[in-house]
C-alpha cells in the first residue's frame, strides 16, 4: 500500500481560548496538487505552518511520507522532506540570484558538483536563466516570487507547501507560477497550495479542501467535487435561430429546467438544469423534434468559485 505524503490525525492548534485549527484529519496522496481554500481566518496558514514544522500542534499527529512529527524536537529527517513558501519570506536584495540560491543550497548541505547542478536546474525551472547574475533588487515582483519558489525547492523536497504564492501578482506572472507548479507535479512532487484565486486552483489542482472556522468541511478529488455539484446543478446556454419565446415555452415544459434567463440582445437563454447527462441529451432532442432551430446547446460544469460560495461558509473577515 502506498504511504500518503501527508496524513494528519485530529490535528489541533489553540491560541489561548481561540481554536485556529480544530481536529483535522487530512490525507494527501503522493503526486497530488491539493488546493486549500477558505475565507480569511479559516485556519489555512496555521495548518500549513504546522505541516511545515514551523508551528507546533497543540494536540494531534502529523505524518509526512510516513515520518511522524515529534513535538518539542527538531525533526531533521521530516524537515528534509519539506519545501515551504510562506507569503512573507524575506529576500536579500544585495545578493545575486545565483548567490541567494547557493546560500540556501549550502544550508541544506548540498555539495558540489550536485549543488551547482541543482542550482542550474531550479533556475531553469523558474525561468530566471537570464537573471542568474543580476542582483535581486533589480527583479520584478513576479521574478522575486519565482526566485522564492526556487529557494523552496532547492533541496528537491517530497512535499511543497505554498501559502498564497500568487498574491499580488499580475496575470502573466500568475500564469508563470501555475506552469512551474504543473512542471513540479510532473516531476513527482506533491504540492499543497492555498490561494484566494480559485480560477488558478481549478487549473492546477487534483484535490480541494475547504476550511471554515478551523474545520476542514470538505476534502475531495476535484473532479468528484464537480460531478457531485453537477448532480444538483448545471448551467445550460441555448441559442436559436427562431423565436426566443418558442424556446422559452419549450423549456418551461421540462421539469428539469429552473430559472430561465433571456440574455439581453441575443436569441439565447441561460437556464439551470437538474438532470443527468442522458436527460440533457433527451432535452436537446425534444427541442429539435419540436421544430426549434437550435444553433448552440452548451452545458457547463459549475465553477470552483460557485461551489465554494454555495458551500455556506461563515465569513470571518
Amino acid at each position: 500500500m502506498t504511504v500518503p505524503t501527508v496524513r494528519t490525525h485530529r490535528l489541533t492548534k489553540q491560541f489561548d481560548s481561540h481554536i485556529a485549527v480544530n481536529q483535522i484529519d487530512l490525507q494527501i496522496e503522493s503526486g497530488e496538487v491539493y488546493g486549500l481554500i477558505g475565507p480569511n481566518g479559516a485556519g489555512k496558514t496555521t495548518l500549513i505552518r504546522m505541516l511545515a514544522a514551523a508551528e507546533e500542534p497543540t494536540v494531534g499527529e502529523i505524518y509526512i511520507s510516513g515520518i511522524r512529527l515529534s513535538r518539542g524536537q527538531d525533526n531533521p529527517e521530516l524537515k528534509r522532506q519539506l519545501g515551504y513558501l510562506p507569503d512573507d519570506f524575506p529576500l536579500y536584495d544585495d545578493l545575486t540570484v545565483w548567490d541567494y540560491l547557493d546560500y540556501f543550497a549550502r544550508l541544506y548541505f548540498l555539495k558540489d558538483p550536485l549543488r551547482s547542478q541543482r542550482l542550474h536546474e531550479v533556475i531553469e525551472i523558474v525561468e530566471l536563466e537570464q537573471k542568474r547574475y543580476e542582483t535581486i533588487s533589480t527583479l520584478s515582483r513576479g521574478m522575486k516570487q519565482r526566485l522564492s519558489l526556487a529557494r523552496s525547492i532547492i533541496h528537491n523536497p517530497t512535499l511543497l507547501l505554498l501559502d498564497e504564492p500568487v498574491s499580488g501578482l499580475d496575470p502573466l506572472a500568475r500564469v508563470k507560477v501555475r506552469n512551474i507548479i504543473k512542471l513540479l507535479q510532473q516531476q513527482g512532487m506533491t504540492i499543497l497550495i492555498s490561494s484566494h484565486i480559485l480560477s488558478d486552483l481549478a487549473e492546477i489542482c487534483t484535490s480541494i479542501g475547504i476550511m471554515e472556522l478551523g474545520n476542514l468541511v470538505e476534502s475531495s478529488n476535484l473532479q468528484a467535487l464537480y460531478e457531485r455539484s453537477s448532480q444538483s446543478y448545471q448551467q445550460l446556454l441555448i441559442s436559436t435561430l427562431g423565436n426566443i419565446q418558442d424556446l422559452q415555452s419549450a423549456l418551461h415544459n421540462s421539469q428539469l429546467i429552473r430559472n430561465i434567463e433571456v440574455l439581453v440582445g441575443t436569441a439565447s437563454v441561460r437556464a439551470e438544469f437538474v438532470g443527468s447527462l442522458e436527460e440533457c441529451s433527451a432535452l436537446l432532442k425534444s427541442l429539435i423534434d419540436n421544430g426549434i432551430p437550435i444553433t448552440d446547446f452548451h452545458r457547463s460544469q459549475d465553477t470552483l468559485e460557485n461551489i465554494f460560495l454555495k458551500s455556506g461558509y461563515k465569513q470571518t473577515s
